[in-house]
């Protein structure tokens, strides 16, 4: 008890204070074995009920200040950061050892922040109020003013996650994340803490802090559509179990 309530302290100590971004390790002195490791630079936090509140600040903080973070989501462990920030993009680049031609999804609050980042027609707006929130990833039109490093030129993916935690960050940092899975590419994505902490603890480039919600419910990754056509295609069997002609409007 006394671990988990110096933890929070700590916490909240350090979200009152002008830390510089590399500081934030300070916020774990004290916290214990229980609640938190580490590998080289990469913090583990144990997620428990009594630090989700202070945890879910000092998170979207990180990620605002260009951290990137991996988190449980709703189908398996993913990679966030701001999709906004280039410098964090292009180490999320580095950490899953992933080509720069092949462009990470993005997670969104709601439908209206999708609508300012794609260009929406209502025939798709109906197929993703069929799903969203929820594990399905469209991959859209993207709106050609937008100054998001990293994407495609003519579309993006997008997706609204059905998971608190997820949710709460979007809206805490106000920002669009990346919703990619957090594994390093050609290695399997997975709802298992051991594993995803294998996959990056001797790895050169890491994540800066690991989220640890405990094995997650089984679940296979997002499934991916593309609706910048007229014709709905599966780019990606996934989660979302569905026949092509029960979505055509």
């Amino acid at each position: 008890m006394k671990t988990t309530q110096n933890f929070i302290q700590n916490l909240k100590e350090f979200l009152k204070s002008k830390n510089k971004p590399q500081d934030f390790s300070n916020i774990f002195l004290g916290g214990g074995r229980h609640d938190r490791r580490r590998f080289n630079e990469m913090e583990i936090l144990k997620l428990t009920r009594k630090n989700r509140k202070s945890s879910v600040k000092i998170i979207a903080r990180l990620i605002k200040e260009g951290k990137i973070v991996v988190c449980p989501t709703d189908t398996v462990y993913g990679l966030l950061c701001d999709a906004t920030s280039k410098k964090a993009i292009d180490r999320l680049f580095k950490i899953k050892k992933r080509e720069k031609g092949k462009f990470f999804p993005i997670f969104v609050k709601d439908l209206k922040t999708a609508k300012a980042l794609a260009n929406i027609e209502s025939r798709q707006e109906k197929i993703l109020k069929k799903f969203w929130p929820g594990k399905l990833t469209a991959v859209l039109k993207r709106n050609r003013k937008l100054k998001i490093y990293g994407l495609d030129k003519k579309t993006i993916a997008l997706r609204i996650p059905k998971h608190k935690l997820i949710k709460e960050l979007l809206v805490k940092s106000n920002l669009s994340l990346t919703g990619t899975s957090g594994n390093i590419s050609g290695q399997p994505t997975s709802t298992k803490i051991k594993d995803i902490i294998r996959q990056f603890k001797n790895q050169k480039f890491q994540p800066d802090l690991i989220i640890d919600a405990g094995n997650l419910p089984k679940s296979l990754p997002s499934t991916i559509i593309d609706l910048t056509g007229r014709e709905i295609k599966t780019l990606r069997k996934g989660a979302v179990k569905f026949k092509l002609k029960n979505l055509k409007t």
